[in-house]
This record gives C-alpha cells, structure tokens and sequence, in this order.
C-alpha cells in the first residue's frame, strides 16, 4: 500500500523558510527522507492557500519563490466542488456532536485538508496527515506530528 503524506502548515512554512534555523533544516532533511523512502507527498491547496496569504502579506518574495518550487516539485492537490462538498458535510457533523475545530464563523482550513485527506485515500493509497497539532485533524483522519512519520 502506497503511503500518501498530506503537508499541513506548519511543514510547509518550515520547508520553505530560507533561514537555515535547526527546525527548518530537520523539515528539509524530513521532506527529503520522505521522498527517499518511496512516500507520495502532496502539497493541499488550501495549505498554499493559508502559507501563501500570509508571506504576500509581509512580502516574503524568497519564500514565495520557495512555496513555488514546492509546489513545482510535488503533487498539488487542488481543492474540488467534491472537497469542499464533503467538508461542509464534516464541518457539520463535528459540530452537531459537540466537536467544533474551529469558530462558527471560520473557513475551517483543517476540516478542507481532511475532507482531501478522505478523498485521496483509496484501498491503494493510505493517506496521513503531516501537522505540529494532530488534535483536530485526528477527528477525521489519521493526523501525526510531522516528526513522526
């Protein structure tokens, strides 16, 4: 079964720092062992979404041009009408049970990542998630701290 790692937020923000801190440099050499060692990582477009709103905000240009060459160098998965179908079916379901993950106002990035997460996986592919917060995400899909995997 092929293992497909999902990046959320915090691994992308980190992969793509060009400052050479210890925690950027361990998600560089993590993201490559990955790769190394046969896993299919993929790039969520809400994630590019959410790192890149951000670094256009503060005019970040090398790590824009870096998000880019990620994006160029993995599988980017676009969000679809059937992503965002099934993560409103899951944002409400969470809810009625009493499990919100975010504000009732938000978008709800980590409800759009799952509802990918759910769509990518197959009886081939096993899809996990890459996160520095597992706790939400765990509602609907196996979720891991990225230094874990």
């Amino acid at each position: 079964m092929t293992q497909i790692v999902l990046l959320d937020s915090t691994p992308v923000g980190l992969i793509t720092n060009p400052k050479a801190t210890p925690v950027a440099i361990e998600c560089q050499q993590w993201l490559q062992s990955l790769l190394d060692r046969g896993y299919h990582v993929v790039l969520p477009e809400i994630i590019d979404y959410e790192i890149r709103r951000e670094l256009l905000r503060v005019n970040k240009m090398k790590s824009i041009r870096r998000l880019d060459e990620l994006k160029s160098a993995l599988t980017y998965l676009p969000i679809t009408t059937e992503v965002m179908l099934k993560a409103a079916q899951m944002w409400a379901q969470v809810r009625q049970q009493g499990k919100p993950t975010a504000d009732n106002k938000a978008l709800d990035g980590d409800v759009i990542l799952a509802a990918q997460a759910i769509l990518i996986s197959s009886e081939a592919y096993r899809s996990i998630v890459a996160t520095s917060n597992p706790k939400h995400l765990s509602l609907f899909v196996d979720a891991r701290d990225w230094q874990d995997i």
